[in-house]
């Protein structure tokens, strides 16, 4: 970790709590950017979800939908592997070998993310029609495929943790967000319609991809001490025992827990039909105050949680992950119980007419993503204990063995089924991560 400031008290004679404030400062800084670009999506969905409605708004939630699916499953995240070997690098005074290990997960990460972004192109002619997309969309939907290199940016991500630059994590979620108001605020000026919102959140996708390289390269100059971002890299799965393993482990683990957010709209318009997906896309952004802190606080985290294991802190690390889940929860709540309360009435004023009948669906995602919050910081213990088969057999249960209840569920009571499927996994997670983090913290301690 990069050294301390003089304001910055030293982790090993700090109070228990100390684990618990890094977090949430790390938090503020993330949530800082993020209510920005709250603010910001709230007014450029208005303008989408009005001009588009429901059925050509599903048609854009699920040309997305594909190309970061695609992305999630066939692109390389190895910022754990980053964060954790990097920041074990940089406590032995070894800048060298955290720069092999940096380069080393950019070059993995960018070659797997061209072979995502060649597939999702080639497979578009195969689900475009299933989906309900015209031939214009699937045309668009083609090149909207480059969209799949916003998903690739896990390296510079971890560089900036172990920089300690949440501040700049912080700034990057704001950046997509204001180019899909801008393009969406000119696009709405000019008459245009579906294809016109298509190129925008295609052009935004690009930017936020390329922004996050550009931030970590900020954060590089400082942290590698003057070293170039090219150059040796070869030999890191040799050097470092188990970083093959750990890498392979938690890349499938980020894999499988993205998948079901990721198919579930796929799967509703496949069911259901664009319109369907376009009701399941609104209560979902209109429930993302839940959804983006579960991103946030992992990342908030798990820079902490791995100094505290490379420092073999196990009882704050038990401290600040159990306080963390509980503070996450407590958030939450207010939240759910303000989103039962508006129902119909938000999903009108954010969508229009066309949106109308989604108060259960909207309370159902509003709930599960109240359980997937708390579950993060949990998650995120078990990572930082060098345990990440552990969350990947979580996510095995949840995504992949229950997942044939989603289009079950969709069959036997429509949309809503949606809303049950996601709420059943992420209670189902929140059990078993808990179970896992308390027994493999004993077992360390």
């Amino acid at each position: 970790m990069p050294p301390a400031d003089d304001t910055t008290p030293d982790i090993m004679s700090a109070p228990p709590q100390s684990g618990v404030r890094r977090v949430i400062a790390n938090l503020l800084h993330l949530l800082g950017g993020k209510a920005v670009a709250g603010i910001v999506s709230v007014i450029y969905l208005i303008i989408v979800t009005h001009s588009l409605g429901a059925r050509d708004y599903g048609v854009l939630i699920l040309v997305n939908a594909y190309a970061v699916f695609m992305g999630s499953v066939v692109a390389f995240s190895g910022y754990h592997g980053v964060v954790r070997y990097g920041s074990q690098a940089l406590e032995a005074g070894d800048i060298d070998g955290m720069a092999r290990i940096v380069r080393f997960m950019a070059v993995v990460e960018v070659a797997f993310g061209v072979v995502a972004l060649v597939l999702a192109a080639l497979i578009v002619p195969f689900v475009g029609p299933r989906m309900g997309w015209s031939d214009d969309a699937m045309m668009l939907a083609i090149p909207y495929s480059l969209a799949v290199l916003a998903t690739v940016r896990a390296t510079p991500q971890g560089i900036l943790q172990i920089a300690g630059r949440f501040d700049l994590i912080g700034l990057h979620q704001a950046i997509s967000p204001m180019v899909r108001l801008i393009g969406a605020a000119i696009v709405w000026a000019l008459g245009g319609g579906l294809a016109g919102f298509i190129t925008v959140w295609l052009i935004a996708s690009l930017v936020e991809g390329v922004a996050m390289w550009w931030l970590g390269m900020i954060a590089w100059e400082k942290l590698a001490e003057g070293r170039r971002l090219t150059g040796p890299w070869r030999g890191v799965l040799r050097e470092r025992g188990g970083f093959g393993r750990f890498i392979m482990l938690t890349n499938f683990d980020i894999t499988l827990r993205e998948l079901a957010p990721n198919l579930a709209p796929l799967t509703v318009g496949w069911v259901l039909g664009p319109t369907a997906a376009g009701l399941l896309g609104l209560a979902q952004r209109a429930s993302a105050l839940l959804q983006q802190p579960a991103t946030l606080l992992s990342q908030a985290s798990y820079a902490v949680l791995a100094d505290q294991v490379a420092k073999r802190q196990f009882g704050l690390l038990r401290h600040t992950v159990w306080r963390s889940a509980a503070i996450a929860g407590a958030v939450a709540v207010p939240i759910v119980a303000v989103l039962g309360l508006l129902g119909d009435r938000l999903l009108i004023l954010l969508g229009g007419q066309s949106f109308t009948g989604g108060t259960t669906l909207l309370i159902l995602v509003a709930i599960g993503r109240l359980a997937a919050l708390a579950a993060t910081p949990i998650a995120a213990g078990l990572t930082a204990l060098g345990h990440p088969q552990r969350s990947m057999a979580v996510a095995l249960i949840t995504n992949l063995a229950l997942y044939p209840a989603l289009p079950a569920l969709l069959w036997w009571i429509g949309v809503d089924g949606a809303g049950w499927h996601g709420l059943i996994q992420n209670a189902v997670a929140l059990v078993i991560v808990a179970l896992f983090f308390a027994h493999d913290v004993k077992r360390a301690t």
